[in-house]
C-alpha cells in the first residue's frame, strides 16, 4: 500500500501506532537504501573486473569486440558439398595431395568393399564412452544411494560417509578428472570412461537417494513387521517404487555424458572431440562443419529417444503436469 494512503487512513493514530508507523517507514527506507547500495556495489565491482580483464587481455577484448565473428565469416568450406564429402569419406574434386582434402585416407574398412566413415566411427567411440560410463556410474550410484537415504539408515555415520563420497566425486568437472587420470591411465578412452563414470556416481547417487527418501515407507514397515532383513526391505519395498525414476534420471544423465565425452575428447580422451580439436586447429573448415552437424544430429536423436523412453516409463501424467505448471 502506498505511504500516502497509510498516512491518510491513520491520521489520528495513538502514540503507539505512530511509533509503529515510524518504524515501518524506517524499515522500508533502509531496505530500499540497502538494495540500491548493493546493486550499485555489484555494478561497480563488475565494471572494475571487466576493465581489469580487458587491460590484462593481450588482444584487448573491447577493441576486438567488433571483429568477434570474423573467424566464422572466414572459416567457410570451399564448396558446401565438401561438408558431406568429409562426413562420409568421399573423394574431393579439390584434392591436391594435402590432408585437408584427403577424406578417403581415414576410412575404417570392415571388408574389402565396405567401410565406416572415419567421423562416424569416432562418434561411435564417443557415444560408447558415454554409454559405458553411464552404466558404470549408474550401477555404483544405485548401490550407494540406499546408504545415503535417511529413511533407510537414519542420520548416522553411514549416511554421512555415503553422502560425502558422492559430494567428492561430483565436486570436480569431468574434464578436470580426465586431466588427472591421463597421467595415470595415459591418453585414450579408458581415462575418459573413468572420469565420466566417477562424476556420474556422485551426480546420479544424489538424485537417486532423494528419490528414495520420497518413497512410500508403508511397504517397508509391513516387511519389517514380519522380520524381513534390510536388504529384503530395500529389494521388495523400495526398489519397485523408485526404478522408473532411476531409469529416467539415468537416461537424462546419458545425454549429459555424451556432451561430456565430447569435451573430454578434446583433451586426449579420444572420440569425436579429439578429431574436432585437430580439425579446427588445422583450419579444415569442411571437416569441422561435418563434425558439428554429426554432433547436433546425435544429441537431438538421443534427446528425443530418451524423452520418449522416459515418458513411457514415468507416464504421460508427469509430463502433462509439468506443461500445465508452465
Amino acid at each position: 500500500m502506498p505511504m500516502a494512503d497509510i498516512s491518510a487512513r491513520h491520521a489520528n493514530l495513538s502514540p503507539a501506532g505512530e511509533t509503529l508507523l515510524r518504524h515501518y517507514r524506517g524499515q522500508v527506507f533502509n531496505r530500499r537504501l540497502y538494495s540500491t547500495l548493493i546493486v550499485l556495489g555489484v555494478l561497480a565491482t563488475l565494471g572494475a573486473a571487466m576493465a581489469y580483464a580487458n587491460a590484462a587481455n593481450s588482444g584487448k577484448f573491447f577493441e576486438r569486440l567488433p571483429f568477434m565473428f570474423d573467424f566464422i565469416k572466414n572459416f567457410v568450406p570451399r564448396d558446401p558439398l565438401e561438408i558431406f564429402r568429409a562426413m562420409f569419406d568421399l573423394e574431393s574434386p579439390y584434392f591436391d595431395g594435402s590432408a585437408k582434402y584427403n577424406y578417403t585416407a581415414n576410412r575404417i574398412w570392415l571388408t574389402d568393399t565396405f567401410y565406416i566413415p572415419y567421423f562416424l566411427y569416432q562418434l561411435m567411440v564417443t557415444v560408447n564412452i558415454a554409454i559405458v560410463s553411464t552404466l558404470i556410474g549408474g550401477a555404483l550410484g544405485f548401490c550407494l544411494c540406499f546408504f545415503a537415504a535417511t529413511n533407510l539408515v537414519g542420520a548416522g555415520v553411514v549416511r554421512w560417509v555415503a553422502r560425502r563420497i558422492m559430494e567428492v566425486l561430483r565436486a570436480f568437472p569431468e574434464i578436470v578428472i580426465a586431466g588427472l587420470l591421463t597421467a595415470i591411465l595415459s591418453i585414450g578412452p579408458i581415462a575418459a570412461i573413468a572420469a565420466v563414470s566417477l562424476h556420474t556416481i556422485g551426480a546420479l547417487g544424489k538424485l537417486f537417494f532423494e528419490v528414495v527418501e520420497n518413497a512410500d515407507m508403508k511397504p517397508d514397515e509391513g516387511l519389517k513387521s514380519v522380520g524381513a532383513s534390510w536388504l529384503e526391505r530395500v529389494r521388495y519395498a523400495i526398489v519397485p517404487q523408485v526404478m522408473p525414476n532411476f531409469v529416467s534420471y539415468g537416461l537424462l544423465r546419458l545425454e549429459i555424458n555424451v556432451r561430456a565425452s565430447t569435451i573430454i575428447g578434446a583433451v586426449g580422451g579420444g572420440g569425436i572431440g579429439e578429431v574436432f580439436r585437430l580439425s579446427i586447429g588445422r583450419d579444415y573448415a569442411a571437416q569441422t562443419y561435418a563434425i558439428i552437424i554429426l554432433l547436433l544430429v546425435t544429441i537431438i536423436a538421443i534427446d528425443q529417444f530418451s524423452g520418449w523412453l522416459r515418458r513411457r516409463l514415468v507416464g504421460d501424467q508427469s509430463f502433462n503436469f509439468a506443461k500445465a505448471s508452465v
